[in-house]
């Protein structure tokens, strides 16, 4: 005989129960291994000056600015004041996550990557740096408009040797435009630049956030290279005086204030929270930004 049908009032009863059992077990499992959280995008910050180290590392705090862009010169170690001052934002930054990248770059460098080298293997052996950041243009090189191909691949030598002469991260700035700008590889310069280096700051030098010849419009071809790359690319904005003209004016965030710099920044998180490739914002520099009015 088979077993005799329980009512729908029984049914309905075990259902719920079941139902609240998985409840109170999924809820266990969430409990006991909550969701990660999305990263928050991150800010840095070029320092090209030598501010108080105590001051430096507190006005980073308070703006949230985990990665310090730090100037250091030719020679790190036998320069006794900028390697003191460096040792001092670094005691300073000690056990606040903030990280401090050595910044260095020359046009020049392109036809002396000897002198690029010696830069980075001398401030790296400071351990003082989680890395190096390199700011090297060269669009600003005297061969740019007679031998640019030849400009572009010494360019990319440059950046190769940089990458293979450490264990630590390199990171490059690069102009928005690099897109249209080719390679004797048949790659465009931003996407040759990403396979040489481990991370690029787009120059995205705008002060509206969205919108045609923004923030996020001019930097979203490279962001979208980067995220091709499976490599990070952070944004970039300027705080300091470039002129009064109209191309001047749009380019910086000179003459607003620090609040209105923060909304800024906090609608281009919002704006690219779906990038893959997003890695924050970073501040051109540390004098612009302390200028603005608060």
């Amino acid at each position: 005989m088979s077993a005799p049908l329980r009512s729908p009032a029984l049914r309905t009863s075990h259902a719920l129960r079941t139902l609240a059992a998985a409840t109170v077990a999924l809820a266990s499992v969430l409990l006991a291994h909550p969701p990660a959280e999305a990263a928050t995008p991150e800010r840095a910050m070029w320092v090209w000056t030598q501010p108080p180290a105590k001051t430096l590392v507190n006005f980073a705090k308070r703006h949230s600015a985990q990665d310090l862009f730090i100037s250091v010169p030719p020679n790190l170690p036998s320069s006794s004041s900028a390697l003191s001052w460096v040792r001092s934002v670094s005691k300073a930054a000690r056990g606040t996550g903030i990280r401090l990248h050595a910044l260095g770059g020359d046009p020049g460098w392109i036809d002396d990557p000897a002198a690029a080298l010696a830069w980075q293997e001398a401030a790296l052996s400071t351990g003082l740096f989680t890395g190096s950041h390199v700011d090297v243009e060269p669009w600003g090189h005297p061969a740019w408009d007679t031998d640019q191909a030849g400009t572009v691949a010494r360019y990319l030598d440059l950046l190769g040797a940089l990458e293979a002469s450490t264990a630590l991260p390199v990171e490059a700035d690069v102009a928005f435009w690099l897109h249209t700008v080719g390679t004797a590889e048949g790659r465009s310069l931003d996407a040759a630049v990403l396979d040489r280096v481990d991370a690029v700051t787009i120059m995205s030098y705008r002060n509206t956030v969205t919108g045609a010849d923004s923030i996020t419009d001019v930097g979203a071809t490279t962001l979208a290279t980067a995220a091709a790359a499976g490599k990070p690319a952070r944004l970039a904005v300027e705080t300091r005086y470039l002129g009064d003209d109209a191309i001047s004016r749009k380019q910086t965030f000179y003459g607003q204030s620090d609040i209105d710099l923060a909304t800024a920044l906090q609608q281009v998180d919002a704006a690219e929270a779906g990038s893959p490739s997003y890695a924050g914002i970073s501040v051109h520099d540390y004098a612009g930004w302390d200028a603005l009015p608060g």
